[in-house]
C-alpha cells in the first residue's frame, strides 16, 4: 500500500525528490559554511589599525625610548602582557615577566606561551622573539633627544605580538609556540641570552627560533619579502617558502658582510641549542636611515607593509608547528 502511495502519483514523486534534493543541498550548504567558520582563525588577517596602533605607543615620547631599567620600558612590559592575557596567551613562568638583572638594573623578558595539542610533539617548542627594549636616548636633533624605536624594534615586537594573539585564537597545532619580548638586547643581547640559558638549564626542547628584528620598511627591487640571517646555515628559508607557497624569505649578502647573525636575539639560542635559530628582517642598509637615531619614529613606519608581512610568515609557521617530522635543520657543516 505505501509503495503504491509513492509511485502511483507522479506529483508526489517529483515533490518528495524535490524535497530530499533541496535538503541535501542545505545540508552540504551548512557542512560547507561551518568548516569555513572553523578555518576562519588560520586565515583571518591582521588589522592594520591593531598594527598600528600598538607600534605608535611602543614608540611614543611617553616611553622615552625603552630603554632597559626605566620606567619607559615597564610600560611597554605592561601594555604586552595585558594584551597576552586579554587574547588566551598563556603564562609559561608564573607571571609574563621573566625578571633577570643587568648590572645594577632589572631587566624583564616578557613570555608567552600556546601549548600545543599533540601529546608527543607539544613537548618541541618553536620560539617567535624580537627585542623590545632601545637606547632611550640619542644625539639631539631640532631639540629632540629621545630615540623612540619604532623601526628597532618596536616593529619586530608588534610583529611578534600579533602573532601570539593569532596563534593562541587557533589553539589547534601540533606543536607549542612561545613568543618572548626580549630585554636589553641593546646591552648585549642579554635578555636572550637570560632565556637561552634558562631554558637550556631547564631541559626544554626547542626545534626553531625565528627572531624578529626591524621590519618596518620594505625593501625594494627583492623578490622576497624579507631576509634571514644565516642563510646558508640551515634550509630554513627553502622550507619556508615551501610552506608559504611564496618567497617570503631570502638572501641578503650584506647580512653575512656585516655578520648579523650573531648580532640579533637569534644568536644565543644557536650557541645553546645548535638549532637553527636565525633573524627575520627587512633593513638592508639602504632602505632606512634612521638606526639609533631620534627619527626612528612611527611616523617613517610603512604599516600596510607590516601588516601583509606579519600575515605572510603565518603559514610557514603553522606549517613548522604541524609537520611530523621535524623538517627544518641546519646544514651540515
Amino acid at each position: 500500500m505505501r509503495d503504491f502511495f509513492i509511485f502511483n502519483d507522479m506529483r508526489n514523486f517529483l515533490l518528495l525528490w524535490g524535497i530530499m534534493i533541496g535538503l541535501s543541498l542545505f545540508g552540504c550548504q551548512g557542512i560547507s559554511q561551518t568548516a569555513t567558520a572553523e578555518k576562519q582563525p588560520e586565515t583571518e588577517n591582521i588589522t592594520e589599525d591593531s598594527v598600528e596602533s600598538l607600534l605608535h605607543y611602543l614608540a611614543s615620547d611617553e616611553l622615552k625610548g625603552r630603554e632597559t631599567g626605566t620606567e619607559g620600558i615597564d610600560l611597554a612590559a605592561s601594555r604586552i602582557a595585558t594584551i597576552f592575557q586579554d587574547n588566551g596567551v598563556e603564562t609559561y613562568y608564573e607571571s609574563y615577566r621573566d625578571t633577570f638583572q643587568v648590572e645594577d638594573k632589572y631587566a624583564y623578558n616578557v613570555v608567552g606561551f600556546v601549548e600545543g595539542k599533540d601529546p608527543e610533539l607539544k613537548d618541541e617548542i618553536i620560539i617567535l622573539g624580537a627585542h623590545y627594549d632601545h637606547i632611550g636616548e640619542g644625539k639631539k636633533v631640532n631639540g629632540d633627544i629621545i630615540a623612540n624605536g619604532a623601526n628597532d624594534n618596536a616593529a619586530g615586537t608588534v610583529a611578534v605580538v600579533e602573532l601570539a594573539r593569532h596563534f593562541a585564537e587557533i589553539k589547534d597545532n601540533k606543536r607549542s609556540l612561545m613568543f618572548i619580548l626580549f630585554s636589553a638586547e641593546e646591552m648585549g643581547l642579554r635578555g636572550s641570552n637570560h632565556a637561552a640559558e634558562k631554558l637550556k638549564d631547564e631541559g626544554v626542547h626547542l626545534y626553531a627560533v625565528l627572531n624578529f628584528e626591524m621590519l618596518g620598511v620594505p625593501m625594494e627591487g627583492k623578490e622576497y619579502l624579507a631576509y634571514i640571517t644565516g642563510f646558508e646555515m640551515s634550509n630554513l628559508a627553502e622550507k619556508f617558502n615551501e610552506y608559504s607557497s611564496e618567497e617570503v624569505l631570502g638572501y641578503l649578502p650584506q647580512a653575512e658582510k656585516y655578520k648579523l647573525f650573531q648580532r640579533s636575539d637569534n644568536y644565543p639560542f644557536y650557541q645553546e641549542f645548535k638549532i637553527p635559530a636565525q633573524t627575520i628582517s627587512t633593513f638592508d642598509f639602504t632602505n632606512y636611515e634612521y638606526y639609533h637615531h631620534v627619527s626612528d619614529e612611527a611616523g617613517n613606519m610603512d604599516f600596510e607593509h607590516l601588516k601583509d608581512l606579519i600575515d605572510a610568515v603565518k603559514p610557514g609557521i603553522q606549517k613548522m608547528a604541524n609537520k611530523e617530522e621535524k623538517e627544518i635543520k641546519l646544514n651540515e657543516e
